[in-house]
């Protein structure tokens, strides 16, 4: 059985068990095999690199999921039929690449962890989605931002910010983050506002952003 980081485990929670999930940018494939193995999930694991994929391919031959799980060599969503699947999962990249990959694209459901420029992302993600739930798992002295979205809109009054901490400091909730405000000028001021307040919170917790 695979053993996932605090930070995919944390992906694979919020993923419901029969689902079809497309794991962008899959590397080795652990994601892939912890939902097969777990929540009997059917996957399709893509990646941009050959060599990774070969990685993923031998990992998912090793655990005899070739049933569940499909690869295909692929820059972001290109070539596929992604409507026909219940999640799109993009995890460890940048937002410019995440942007990218999804910017003439609108799956139904996303979870996306991005290794820098959170407003950014979420400001981009707001034109079109909602925030379903926002996790920051605390791993190796980094906090990463796990954000779960579904197509659609929202507006929120910032008296929805809100960042708990758990007394084991593992997991950090960050309750609405983003923000569909009316005005242009409001929305990038809340949002340097709320961006300031959860940087300055996540310093005192003694991790990194």
């Amino acid at each position: 059985m695979i053993n996932l980081s605090k930070r995919l485990k944390a992906v694979a929670d919020l993923i419901e068990e029969n689902s079809k999930v497309i794991d962008v940018g899959c590397d080795h494939g652990l994601l892939d095999i912890y939902l097969a193995q777990n929540k009997n999930c059917h996957t399709l694991a893509t990646d941009i690199s050959a060599t990774c994929l070969e990685k993923a391919k031998y990992n998912i031959k090793l655990n005899n999921l070739e049933d569940k799980i499909e690869t295909k060599v692929t820059n972001g969503l290109e070539g596929i039929e992604y409507n026909d699947y219940d999640y799109i999962v993009i995890t460890g990249m940048g937002t410019n690449t995440i942007m990218k990959i999804l910017e003439n694209k609108t799956p139904s459901k996303l979870i996306i962890q991005s290794n820098n420029n959170i407003e950014e992302l979420k400001r981009f993600l707001n034109k079109r989605y909602k925030l379903l739930e926002e996790l920051v798992v605390y791993e190796n002295g980094i906090y990463y931002v796990i954000l779960y979205l579904e197509k659609g809109k929202q507006k929120l009054k910032y008296s929805d910010y809100i960042v708990y901490n758990k007394d084991n400091k593992d997991y950090t909730f960050l309750k609405a983050l983003s923000t569909c405000l009316d005005n242009e000028d409001d929305a990038n001021a809340t949002h340097h506002e709320v961006g300031k307040a959860v940087r300055e919170t996540i310093k005192k917790l003694g991790g990194t952003m």
